[in-house]
This record gives structure tokens, sequence and C-alpha cells, in this order.
């Protein structure tokens, strides 16, 4: 296939993410303050876009608490610096068993919630970009399911667009493209259609190049897409997103190292991912230019 190199490139900094990884790194932030802080760290080092889950400050287990997301929007807003905010709607959908004969009842340690509370924080905080996981899937990571049935993302969808947020799909394999196009072509996703390509995440899509060339090849060409890998891989797939001609996405929600050894800041990583972009002969581009590519507004929290 012929080269179709991005030569102007967006970066996406995931920021804390809901994995359990605020005791492997004290670079992880928990409060909202130093979840924004880390964010607008990261927008200054050359992130357009900022990706938020919110944690419980004295646990940094993730959280939910719309009054959490509430501070961490208004900080980032308050902020010197312009940045694309992004929130995450892949909580509430955490199925869970109590071992393998007990299928019949989920676990109390289930984090199950309906389409209105799952998207509350998005419809009060009014964020330029929301994710929308497309798919169900195995997790790895503590053994769970995340449900999220297509009648679940069709509500959500349109409670999403109803509030003005421009929806990221977020893809885990190909079959949740597939279902991603469907929606779109059901005008249940509006245009412009934007995607994250995750890739390495156990049990989705592995982070091989031919697996990664498959998903980018199931992306509708009108499409914006940015795709990431996890740990190792993350720098990567800097270049190979730009090179198969797609966005980047670096931060600790993903990958906590900088270097063998070397534990990094959400600063770091976006500052490395600039250096490979700009090596690959390709420009980093600003929050307005995102704006302008995928009809944003930037807005202010209800009430």
């Amino acid at each position: 296939m012929p080269l179709t190199m991005n030569r102007e490139v967006f970066i996406t900094c995931a920021v804390t993410g809901s994995g359990g990884t605020q005791d492997r790194s004290p670079h992880v932030p928990r409060s909202p303050e130093q979840i924004a802080k880390s964010a607008i760290d990261a927008a200054k080092a050359g992130a357009a876009v900022v990706h938020c889950h919110v944690r419980d400050p004295e646990t940094g287990k993730p959280a939910r608490d719309p009054k959490l997301y509430r501070e961490v929007t208004e900080r980032i807003r308050d902020a010197e610096v312009d940045v694309v905010l992004n929130l995450t709607a892949g909580m509430g959908g955490d199925l869970m068993f109590d071992g393998t004969e007990a299928m019949n009842r989920m676990s109390q340690k289930s984090d199950m919630a309906g389409a209105t509370e799952r998207v509350a924080h998005v419809v009060e905080c009014q964020p330029e970009i929301c994710t929308l996981d497309c798919g169900t899937m195995n997790f790895n990571e503590a053994d769970y399911v995340m449900v999220n049935t297509p009648g679940m993302l069709r509500d959500m969808a349109a409670r999403m667009v109803a509030s003005g947020t421009r929806i990221e799909i977020e893809a885990f394999d190909t079959g949740h493209l597939w279902l991603a196009k469907q929606l779109a072509s059901e005008g249940i996703i509006p245009d412009p259609v934007l995607v994250q390509l995750c890739m390495g995440v156990p049990w989705g899509a592995p982070d091989d190049l031919n697996t990664f060339m498959a998903m980018v090849n199931n992306v509708p060409s009108h499409w914006h897409w940015s795709a990431f890998s996890i740990g190792r891989n993350q720098m990567p797939y800097v270049a190979a997103a730009v090179l198969a001609g797609g966005n980047v996405r670096v931060g600790l929600e993903d990958n906590l190292w900088l270097d063998k050894g070397v534990l990094a800041t959400n600063a770091q990583l976006v500052e490395r991912a600039v250096t490979i972009i700009e090596n690959l002969g390709a420009r980093v581009i600003t929050p307005a230019e995102v704006r302008a590519r995928l009809g944003l507004t930037k807005r202010g929290v209800l009430g």
C-alpha cells in the first residue's frame, strides 16, 4: 500500500485513565487539582487535546463523581493555556462476577450505571469531545467485562450529541469499528466523525502492525482518526500512526515510562511525541486548528 503520511498532526494526552496505576508512579495524578495541572503541563508541551478521567483524591482509585469532573473542567478552562477538553464516558459499564459458578448475578464489585448517569458529567461540564467505547470486550485488568450494548451506545450517543459534544469513538477491535460505522450511517454519530484506535489493550486488538493496518483500513476515508498503543510501544505507535495517515495519543493512562527505569510525566511524553513527529517531517497543530478541523466550539460548564 502507498505511504499516506499525515503532515498536520494533533496530539492527544490521556492524562490519568482508570487503570490501577495510581500506586505505580508518583506522577499519576489523583486529585482534580493534580489532574488539571498535569493536563495543563501537557498542553504547554504541545498536546492540542487532553483526555481526562477522574480519581478518588484520597485513594487514587477510578471515580465517576460529576463534582470531580466539574473541578477538573473548571481548572483547565481557567488556565492561561488553550487546549481542547476531552472527557471519558467509559465508566459505569464494568461487569464483574464472583467466580465462575455464580454467573446468574453480577458481583457487588461491578460498576454498572444507566445511560443518563454515564453521561451526566458530559451534559454538565460541556466538553468539546467525549469518548464512546463502541463495543463490549473482556479486560485483562481485574477480570471484568466492559459492557457497551448497541442499545446503550445509541442512547448515550444521542445524549452526547444533544449536549453539543463531539463524539470520539474508541475502537478496541475491528468489530467495534463495524458497529461505529453502522451508528454513523444511521446518523447517530454525526460528521465529522472522530475515532481513536486503541491497540495492545488485553483482550482487544493486538498492536502488531498487520492488525493495526487492518484497523486503519477499516476507518472510512472521510473520518478523522488517532491511534495509540500501551506500555513500551507507545512511542513506536506515534511514528506508526503518523506514517499511516493518523494523529497520535500519548500519556500516563497508557504508559508510565519515558525510558527504561525512568518514570515519565505527561509533559515529558508529549515532548517526546513532538520530537518524533517533527523528526518525521510533520507539524504538530494547535488546539485552534483542531477545532477548525473537527467543528468544535469551546464552551463552559452549565449552571
